[in-house]
């Protein structure tokens, strides 16, 4: 059950909160605003900061978090990536990982999962995109073949954020064999892994910008116990769908460019007059972005799984991405040094912007469609 209203801070207490918290670090030097922070910038003493504030977890039921709304949630995250805060080390488990265990994990897997994550004490990696896959979720090969009371996984995921920063990963793998007559997402189920498992290996995937947070990740014959299968076996696509609405419906697909944004209304003050009709379609872009957001949580508060709505915020929401990174080249050769250095973290990092979470034509595929596969 949740909390008693009464005693329950508002979305605004929480955003002031969370400004004051990100404003004291950067003015102590603890963390340097970035792009893509979310992704590009892990600090587990900043990400046990706002644990220990009950700031992750926190829609989730007692005992494990306060039992908040949604919407108190994307006031929280807003404020984080506005400030471009380091929050790589615990996004991922706090944002997908959380709500997919406690909507189909068994009693001992959230008992087992749920408090480490709140605590900030595990980091999650997500195991979905394949060497011959990518966006293509339905094509995994990865396997996942019964023994005794669990099963042993097999297989090869890309692209993997964090992994060699991660606790646990979170697995899709196929527990039925694919015949040609199958649709290809029929027999996948979801695991989680420990990382520090036996068969377990992470090679680096080192980016044009020299940073190191993509991997591929090998499974050789990993041993899993059977209550780490997450909800009911074969349910897998059914739920990753699901589980995808929280990946591709928040304000990180919107706000991984802020920073820069802000950049350029800090540094661009000689071209103020000439950019102020562009900033004001700027406003009334995010402003839009933000509703939807908005709204998402508010379905999700509701028990809904906004599969199509998510994918609208994340195609829209990258495109927003893009034109702040086109504005910013038009900007610069008028701005301090600081402000080339702040596009050029951006640009670096922009190529995964449109990939991760889907390609846009897989977002505009789902866009299109009324119901998820069945």
């Amino acid at each position: 059950m949740k909390s008693d209203t009464a005693s329950q801070p508002t979305p605004f207490e929480l955003r002031k909160e969370v400004r004051q918290l990100c404003a004291d670090w950067q003015q102590a030097g603890r963390y340097t605003p970035r792009s893509d922070s979310w992704l590009r910038s892990p600090d587990p003493e900043f990400s046990k900061e706002l644990a220990a504030r009950g700031l992750i977890g926190l829609t989730w039921p007692a005992p494990y978090g306060k039992g908040l709304s949604n919407v108190h949630r994307l006031a929280v995250t807003e404020e984080l990536l506005r400030a471009g805060a380091p929050v790589a080390s615990h996004w991922i488990a706090d944002r997908q990982i959380g709500p997919t265990v406690l909507r189909h994990g068994n009693p001992r897997l959230q008992a087992e999962i749920l408090p480490g994550i709140a605590s900030a004490d595990l980091a999650f990696c997500l195991g979905l995109s394949e060497p011959e896959a990518g966006s293509d979720l339905a094509s995994a090969r990865t396997r996942a073949l019964p023994d005794g009371d669990g099963f042993r996984i097999s297989g090869r995921k890309i692209w993997t954020s964090g992994a060699h920063h991660a606790t646990h990963a979170y697995v899709l793998a196929r527990t039925t064999p694919r015949t040609e007559r199958d649709r290809p997402h029929r027999g996948l189920s979801e695991f989680v892994v420990d990382m520090t498992a036996d068969g377990v290996g992470v090679s680096p995937i080192v980016d044009m910008t020299g940073e190191h947070h993509f991997n591929e990740v090998t499974f050789d014959d990993v041993r899993v116990s059977a209550h780490r299968l997450i909800g009911t076996e074969g349910e897998g696509w059914r739920q990753v769908t699901e589980q995808l609405a929280f990946e591709r419906g928040g304000p990180e697909r919107v706000l991984t460019t802020y920073p820069l944004l802000l950049a350029i209304l800090r540094d661009a003050s000689p071209l103020s007059s000439t950019l102020a009709p562009e900033l004001g379609r700027f406003a009334a872009q995010l402003g839009v972005l933000r509703r939807l957001c908005h709204m998402i949580a508010e379905m999700l508060d509701a028990g809904a799984a906004p599969v199509q709505e998510a994918a609208t915020c994340k195609l829209l929401g990258n495109a927003f991405e893009r034109d702040v990174l086109e504005l910013a080249r038009r900007v610069v050769p008028h701005g301090p040094p600081s402000l080339r250095q702040s596009l050029d973290q951006a640009l670096l990092a922009s190529p995964g912007f449109s990939l991760r979470g889907g390609a846009s034509e897989v977002l505009l595929s789902i866009v299109t469609k009324n119901e998820v596969a069945s």
